[in-house]
């Protein structure tokens, strides 16, 4: 059975539009709540898309109203009566965004690694782990009324997926403090000039809009190969805090990419003053 294949999907829905792809969270009726099937599910599209050549950018979302509330209520209930927390995945799951570094082969952490930009449109309510998930989104579209909570301490429960690591790094420490200690409600537009969000929009609808808008550009504008590597470049100096290794690295990456097909032809195009016809990637081979 394909994982991927619409018929099979309950929890998720995606569709491609020339080289942009739109992932969404498809639980409305409660609200696109997480669960274990949705995790799967996310997992298995996104194994899908890393692998088809012709996607060169993915868009995240909600199914409206909301983005994603977080856990789903019934399944934290499932933790509390079991004593214990449970993924809800199967034993096996499929691996997208995985072997480029080992450190990113961890829940979530594996967008890191993942073949092309994933830009969160958050168009709704964005809770708890769905919070987490934006945050390991490479660029970030948000809804000014959508509300924002990290939930958890709420919950009595610690910081979650990754938080702890991830949103210091993009708002600042006294910030992701607030957020993680009080769990407070705030807004995109509350949150508009903290270094969250790329762009905020008017409501939903345009949110998703210029998301895709910005995923088409990117798509049609950049070399694929070049985008893959820069995004390891990116995620990689992170990590490893030495200039020196990341200037060699970069010198290296030059020097294989001169070699390339999509490097020809991007300076031919501008040489030519056309716009860039790059070809398509190697895939990516997914493991299981």
């Amino acid at each position: 059975m394909d994982a991927t294949d619409p018929a099979h999907l309950t929890a998720t829905r995606y569709e491609i539009d020339g080289h942009v792809a739109t992932v969404f969270l498809h639980r409305p009726h409660r609200h696109n709540a997480w669960t274990g099937k949705m995790h799967a599910e996310y997992r298995s599209i996104m194994a899908h898309l890393e692998n088809d050549p012709a996607v060169r950018a993915v868009v995240l979302t909600g199914t409206p109203p909301a983005f994603s509330v977080g856990g789903d209520s019934d399944a934290l209930a499932g933790h509390a009566e079991r004593g214990g927390y449970d993924t809800g995945l199967p034993v096996e799951i499929a691996r997208p965004g995985h072997g480029v570094r080992p450190e990113f082969d961890h829940d979530f952490a594996w967008h890191y690694g993942f073949r092309t930009p994933i830009i969160a449109a958050v168009n709704g309510a964005c809770a708890g782990i769905a919070l987490a998930l934006v945050a390991f989104c490479d660029l970030r579209f948000g809804a000014a009324s959508a509300k924002l909570t990290t939930a958890a301490p709420k919950l009595g429960l610690p910081a979650e997926y990754g938080l702890s690591w991830t949103l210091p790094r993009l708002v600042g420490t006294t910030r992701a403090a607030d957020l993680l200690l009080s769990g407070r409600v705030v807004t995109v537009g509350d949150t508009a000039d903290w270094g969250l969000w790329n762009e905020v929009l008017p409501d939903g609808e345009s949110c998703l809009r210029r998301a895709r808008e910005y995923a088409v550009q990117l798509a049609a504008t950049t070399g694929p190969e070049a985008v893959r590597a820069t995004k390891q470049q990116l995620y990689a100096d992170l990590l490893r805090h030495d200039v020196g290794a990341s200037i060699d690295d970069s010198k290296r990456r030059m020097h294989e990419a001169m070699g390339s097909a999509e490097y020809r032809e991007g300076v031919a195009a501008l040489r030519e003053r056309r716009s860039p016809d790059f070809p398509d990637p190697t895939p990516v081979n997914p493991t299981s």
